[in-house]
């Protein structure tokens, strides 16, 4: 299965882009919400790091598109976390 990462000029975006590419593979994997939520912490960790990455410039349209790809993944995963304690 081929993924296509976003067009982003960082080298740290790509770093954990990757990163958290792999994470959702092991989450889409797994077969219990107790998994899943294991490996969405991974996934909000790297998210974490992007949006307090110490390089963002908010006139830089790379540093808006990772901030906002970042939030949409802590958002996502914050919702398979939350779907473990209702468990």
């Amino acid at each position: 299965m081929s993924q296509e990462t976003a067009d982003i000029d960082c080298s740290e975006f790509q770093k954990r882009e990757r990163t958290m590419q792999d994470i959702i593979v092991n989450i889409n994997q797994a077969k219990g919400v107790q998994e899943k939520a294991r490996f969405a912490q991974g996934v909000q960790r790297e998210a974490g790091e992007l949006l307090s990455c110490k390089g963002y410039d908010s006139k830089k349209l790379d540093c808006k598109n990772c901030h906002f790809i970042a939030n949409l993944r802590k958002k996502a995963v914050g919702l398979i976390i939350r779907a473990k304690k209702l468990v």
